[in-house]
């Protein structure tokens, strides 16, 4: 059995420092839309034309963050160009959570999760869209999956930064009952975002985000959807087994990326989804140096992956990878929950047929995973 690899790769310009910040933050050549759906409002932003048959690329982020905060400087990050050349990216606010949003009137119920991933079908057919890739960082990781779940002939793939697929349990729920009687939900959200190490080490990150949810997302607002969030139940997939209940496991369908840093509080949850999805359908990369958020921190381990995804869908040209260390081992029909962190992270081949073989993974019939690490 190969080994994993890691490969130490550090971004020669970050995405966000004092003087760039805001231009990333900024949106270029979008249209905004306000759809209404059954569930409320939502504020949507597109960018670019739909390509033919193509799915849209559509993102989803997380609380404490918008659309221009969570991803602006992802998708502004040039080497991210080449993916979008093909590909019209329609970003998704969550309600109340959009730069400028006003307050929810007193009394104002806010969405649950699986209302907010109910949203989506609305505004696909509202932008007369049929299909879309995800991309979704926490809270947008679930609702994305939640969606998936629901409506699997609408999403296409997902890639899934952050993802938890538990219902927050009762300690918990006492916990951040708790914080939140002495800590502000500033802080709180930091320490969603962030662990421990991030904080005291990447200080101008800090600073930068710290700033941006204290004073460009309305407060209340952030509370409801915050709240919401905490009141998630679980995602309840599982692994499907082959010749066990492989027709009737239920899990996402279509191809998922999973993607967490190595020093992300969210590491142990995207291990746990991991174990719960099918291994020939889905990739799990754990990004070194990276902490809660791969998409400004490593932009170009992660612009390599996306890439990697959507040609292994069959949309892109095929291109070699420089940044990413493959290997491959044989995966488990079962893993449970004392399982490593290793056994359990299993990736898939999936379209490689169509994206070009990685040199030096040897291609067997039986059912095999992929473990990426960078």
């Amino acid at each position: 059995m190969d080994e994993l690899q890691d490969v130490q790769l550090t971004e020669i310009k970050p995405l966000l420092n004092d003087k760039n910040a805001a231009r990333n933050f900024q949106d270029f050549d979008c249209q905004e839309h306000d759809i209404e759906t059954a569930f409320g409002v939502v504020h949507v932003t597109m960018r670019g034309m739909p390509k033919g048959n193509r799915p849209v690329i559509l993102t989803y982020h997380d609380i404490g963050l918008n659309h221009k905060s969570c991803f602006n400087a992802f998708f502004n990050f040039e080497d991210m160009q080449e993916i979008t050349q093909h590909f019209a990216v329609c970003h998704v606010d969550a309600p109340g959570q959009q730069e400028g949003a006003p307050p929810f009137p007193s009394g104002y119920q806010y969405p649950s999760m699986d209302e907010l991933a109910e949203m989506l079908p609305a505004v696909m057919t509202h932008l007369n869209l049929k299909s879309f890739i995800g991309i979704g960082l926490g809270a947008g990781a679930y609702i994305l999956s939640r969606c998936a779940l629901s409506h699997p002939d609408l999403v296409e793939g997902l890639i899934l930064i952050n993802v938890d697929p538990c219902a927050k349990g009762w300690i918990d729920w006492a916990a951040s009952k708790f914080s939140g009687w002495t800590t502000n939900i500033v802080d709180i959200v930091l320490a969603h975002h962030f662990g421990h190490e991030e904080l005291q080490a990447n200080l101008d990150l800090i600073q930068t985000y710290r700033l941006h949810i204290a004073q460009d997302i309305n407060q209340d607002n952030l509370q409801l959807f915050l709240t919401s969030y905490n009141s998630r139940r679980d995602l309840e997939i599982e692994r499907p087994v082959l010749g066990m209940n492989e027709n009737t496991a239920k899990t996402l369908k279509c191809p998922a990326l999973l993607v967490v840093g190595d020093s992300s509080p969210a590491v142990d949850a995207v291990v746990e989804c991991n174990s719960r999805l099918d291994p020939t359908k889905t990739t799990f990369l754990k990004m070194a140096d990276c902490g809660g958020l791969p998409q400004v921190v490593q932009p170009g381990k992660l612009t390599e992956a996306f890439k990697y995804f959507v040609q292994g869908m069959g949309y892109m040209p095929a291109a070699s990878m420089t940044r990413l260390i493959r290997s491959r081992t044989h995966s488990s029909s079962s893993l449970g929950s004392g399982d490593s962190i290793r056994s359990r992270s299993h990736a898939s081949n999936h379209g490689e047929d169509s994206a070009g073989t990685p040199e030096g993974i040897d291609l067997q019939e039986a059912p095999q995973t992929m473990e990426v690490s960078c």
